[in-house]
């Protein structure tokens, strides 16, 4: 399913281990910064294993063992916390919005080996998992770079999915729909009885299913990407999937190369010194869903060497303005991008003729980031997009300042076809 998110940024409609023990989850107060920031190491000093086991549980349980000797390390999102133990790690996830702002803690303990007594409110989920349900298209790349698409037992809707894996997984019968969001099959999924099901929080109860799944005593856990406000803040939640199956080395090596490779875009784009304007998204029903200029929306914009016309809001969400208040402030912006389903300057105007009026149409310099989308709509912007933010960064790069990557070509996002 597309989340919220991805609804009011740009407009149109817009997924672990042996049977693991859950118990309920535990609200505490905030942390400072410098917390939420830590990866902690709480442990004897002792032997150690060669590597995560990936398969399999423990046949015979060492206490003084390092069970986990591959790590991540946490270097953009202050979301989560991961607090490492000989045979257990205790994730701690921070959801503002969730009754209040509060934290939900996960303890994932090594399959064959004991929990701890003393985290009575946290989530016990046995590691690596065996079967989970996606209640996103955003977890999906992860699971696919990590080579564990086929624990997949379940997704919440396959109309909007575009890995050709999960789909032909669907064709064949190995995959179930359980539905989404207050409208979630319990009953099937209770059947199911997967090892873990992810899921996450936008605060509107018609699209969260977490509510009734934890309600119902499944294995649920809370992803908070669609909460994160840059681009490699996001990327750095497929550590947090990884940690169910025991691929922390893995998850680091993939991320480490995206990182680099983003931040090496972002300082050629920092060199330039024209930076056009830009405007985002379209009007929907006589609102305008501005990105926020705290949004990963217009980090990207930054990164890439533009003027975010928005840049100076200090919103971390959507912006809900009118027809004219963005007309009387981004009618002459350079370039415009992210506008819904569109694929054509007719379409367009189709939509409104006012359109028409805005420099950036009158210039061809419209881009839409939907050039990789399903017959049904979903966009692969919003699926691989996530896992991909340099690959994206390039694309508003090659945008604004082609000159910078001559040979780069358009993954995701294309240029509208213009009027005849």
């Amino acid at each position: 399913m597309l989340k919220l998110s991805q609804i009011v940024f740009f407009i149109p409609i817009p997924i672990f281990l042996l049977s693991a023990c859950v118990s309920t989850v535990t609200t505490i107060t905030s942390p400072s910064p410098d917390q939420k920031s830590m990866v902690e190491t709480v442990q004897a000093d002792g032997p150690k294993l060669d590597a995560n086991m990936t398969e399999g549980c423990v046949e015979t349980f060492t206490p003084e063992l390092n069970y986990f000797p591959e790590r991540i390390n946490i270097t953009y999102t202050k979301s989560f916390t991961v607090e490492y133990h000989n045979n257990y790690k205790l994730i701690t996830v921070f959801q503002p919005g969730l009754k209040g702002d509060a934290q939900i803690q996960y303890l994932l303990v090594q399959c064959g080996t004991p929990p701890p007594d003393s985290y009575t409110g946290a989530h016990v989920i046995y590691v690596p998992v065996k079967t989970m349900v996606s209640m996103s298209t955003t977890y999906l790349p992860f699971l696919d770079k990590y080579g564990l698409l086929d624990r997949l037992v379940a997704v919440d809707d396959i109309t909007y999915v575009n890995n050709p894996t999960v789909i032909e997984m669907v064709k064949a019968g190995k995959l179930v729909n359980v539905g989404s969001g207050a409208g979630v099959n319990i009953e099937l999924l209770l059947n199911l009885q997967p090892d873990l099901i992810m899921a996450y929080n936008s605060g509107v109860p018609d699209y969260d299913a977490y509510p009734k799944l934890d309600e119902a005593g499944l294995n649920v856990v809370l992803n908070g990407d669609n909460l994160e406000t840059t681009p490699m803040g996001r990327a750095e939640w497929g550590k947090f999937i990884a940690l169910f199956f025991n691929k922390e080395a893995q998850a680091e090596q993939l991320f480490t190369g995206t990182s680099t490779k983003y931040e090496k875009l972002a300082k050629l784009a920092a060199s330039v010194r024209m930076k056009p304007t830009v405007v985002v998204n379209v009007n929907y029903q006589g609102t305008w869903y501005m990105a926020g200029g705290k949004t990963y929306v217009a980090q990207f914009l930054e990164d890439a060497g533009a003027t975010y016309l928005w840049a100076d809001n200090s919103d971390v969400g959507e912006i809900m303005l009118s027809f004219e208040e963005v007309y009387n402030q981004a009618a002459n912006a350079d370039y415009w991008i992210n506008t819904g389903f569109w694929n054509s300057a007719r379409e367009a105007l189709a939509d409104d003729e006012r359109y028409g009026e805005f420099a950036a149409f009158k210039n061809n310099h419209v881009y839409n980031n939907n050039a990789r989308s399903n017959a049904n709509g979903g966009n692969d912007y919003f699926e691989s997009g996530i896992a991909n933010p340099d690959v994206i960064l390039a694309d508003l790069i090659k945008i604004f300042h082609p000159e910078l990557l001559p040979d780069h070509q358009l993954y995701y996002y294309h240029q509208l076809e213009p009027l005849p």
